[in-house]
């Protein structure tokens, strides 16, 4: 079991964001020095009410900070993007990191970012489609000539190849069943998204190994999810501290539409905090987490977890005290549970 580090970098205004990039950058360093084994950044734009750090330069200035680390971009919003700038940037943070970077790749689900980016979201499948298969050729051949619906791709070319052979892993986020079917198809895994209830992750598992089948695919090596993660001595204390910041994330989602890129019957972020969080996060005592990690492990095959333990409003010393429980206290236990 691999674990990763979620480093969203969202921050309320007002917030002094170049404080709070140092403290980021804090993070970083002590996630390579604990052990972790990944550091995650997300990508959304026009972000109000929160401020964000943009996902690629953010990673590439990471690739220095933490030079253990794998650099999971997951996930790009790649059918807002052209192929050929994507493939070069993406190439060039996994040559300047040594060969560390995962390429997650999701559809979004914003119309202000589709609108902005000169698409719709009646687009969005066709053109992540196109977007990844132009990507992976541009990996892979020496020169591409490839039309599609919003580009067109004449003996094209990333002279700079990924370092990774035949290219970076491919994550493929997704919440919806199509979603799953289209990582079984195109993607080397499914990136478990950190939203649906644990049930739904369950029932959607089956769905993936059936889609896997289906193409004629092996289950894959390595299984990511990604979940919102929170420890104290016991889950009341827990659930207490964490409450005002987890909160003020989900109404901000919930306001965005994330709900609307969910399945049916688990499509509601709008709901009180202690309903919303029942069997979705992972919250508790150490013991009370590692066993639900363990959990995931054993009825899903999770073999990546990425955790995010920080969110909108929450002080840096409460940030670096949970990742050292995390290491120190809930990770030896999955391990020895394993």
């Amino acid at each position: 079991m691999d674990f990763g580090l979620m480093l969203r970098g969202q921050f309320e205004q007002g917030e002094d964001m170049g404080v709070r990039f140092g403290e980021l950058m804090e993070q970083a360093r002590l996630a390579n020095e604990l052990g972790f084994a990944s550091i995650t950044k997300g990508s959304h734009y026009s972000a109000y009410p929160l401020q964000d750090f943009q996902q690629l330069p953010f990673l590439a200035r990471v690739a220095a900070e933490a030079p253990d680390l794998r650099l999971n971009a997951g996930i790009v919003l790649l059918s807002l993007h052209k192929p050929l700038d994507l493939a070069e940037q993406l190439a060039s943070i996994d040559v300047m990191s040594g060969g560390r970077l995962i390429f997650g790749a999701g559809l979004g689900y914003r119309e202000v970012e589709f609108r902005a980016f000169g698409s719709t979201q009646k687009e969005r499948v066709k053109r992540f489609e196109e977007n990844l298969e132009a990507v992976k050729r541009l990996w892979t051949e020496e020169k591409v000539s490839m039309k599609a619906s919003h580009f067109e791709l004449i003996e094209a070319s990333c002279p700079m190849k990924p370092i990774q052979k035949p290219h970076p892993p491919i994550w493929i986020g997704a919440n919806s069943d199509p979603g799953i079917r289209r990582a079984a198809q195109m993607g080397d895994c499914w990136y478990i998204n950190p939203h649906n209830r644990l049930d739904t992750t369950l029932r959607q598992i089956d769905v993936y190994r059936r889609a896997l089948d289906e193409y004629g695919k092996p289950f894959p090596q390595e299984l990511p999810m990604r979940r919102e993660v929170f420890v104290a001595p016991t889950r009341a204390d827990a659930i207490r501290i964490c409450k005002p910041f987890l909160e003020i994330k989900y109404k901000v989602y919930h306001q965005w539409g994330q709900d609307k890129a969910m399945p049916e019957g688990d499509n509601d972020l709008g709901m009180e905090f202690e309903e919303l969080i029942r069997d979705r996060f992972l919250i508790g005592s150490p013991d009370e987490v590692s066993e639900q990690i363990l959990t995931l492990s054993q009825d899903i095959g999770v073999n990546h977890f990425i955790m995010s333990v920080q969110w909108p409003g929450m002080p840096q010393s409460l940030v670096l005290d949970t990742m050292h429980i995390l290491a120190e206290e809930v990770l030896p236990k999955v391990r020895q549970g394993m």
